[in-house]
């Protein structure tokens, strides 16, 4: 164990874990809002952690910045940020009057279904002492896609959107744009598969896993 904490600690003390932990103080403060209708506060919130997730990787690169405790620490505020924009649409979905989204509310429990799994994979992986997979192209793309919609449905979705008094996304767009991120959510999760299971084979001594 202390040589587990001794890895995750080490050069920790970085801007970009720093940013991380900022974002995952950001979720609570979100939740709130948006639970009590400052849904432009919330849209502003959600927008300032979205751009806060590039800025910190991008950092973390150039900068030399990249630490052990990042690559968990990252995903960690992804997923928890996730799982609360995910949960909150789905309640105030499923309140909808209008029918068609109030059955289209449980979509977004995919993503919390999706990220659910991944967790478990990573306390596995951490408990048997291999290392939690570092986000890959698809991951990121996954994370930028899900930001960038879920703050345009924030901004101007039906039922939700903090500038809907100005103009108001049709349904089916919003639709679209939602099962767009899950298929992306999808691809990433299943690009992490490979690693997992290789690691699990050289772990275990199963042999050499061929793709």
């Amino acid at each position: 164990m202390k040589e587990k904490l001794s890895y995750y600690l080490e050069n920790w003390k970085t801007i970009p874990n720093f940013i991380s932990f900022v974002r995952i103080l950001f979720i609570p403060v979100f939740a709130v809002l948006f639970y009590k209708d400052y849904t432009i506060a919330a849209f502003i919130i959600l927008a300032l952690s979205g751009l806060s997730d590039l800025v910190d990787g991008y950092i973390a690169r150039k900068f030399n910045q990249i630490s052990n405790l990042g690559k968990m620490l990252d995903p960690i505020a992804d997923k928890l940020t996730v799982f609360a924009i995910a949960i909150i649409l789905f309640l105030r979905f499923n309140q909808a009057e209008n029918e068609v989204l109030k059955a289209f509310s449980w979509v977004f429990l995919l993503f919390i279904v999706k990220d659910v799994i991944m967790l478990g994979f990573g306390l596995f992986m951490i408990l048997n002492g291999m290392r939690p997979c570092a986000a890959e192209i698809y991951g990121k793309l996954a994370t930028i896609a899900f930001y960038t919609f879920m703050a345009v449905i924030m901004a101007i979705g039906p039922e939700v959107g903090a500038f809907r008094e100005i103009f108001v996304m049709p349904d089916a767009v919003m639709m679209i744009l939602v099962v767009f991120s899950v298929v992306l959510t999808f691809i990433a999760f299943f690009s992490y598969i490979p690693d997992v299971v290789r690691q699990v084979f050289e772990k275990y001594g199963w042999g050499k896993y061929k793709k």
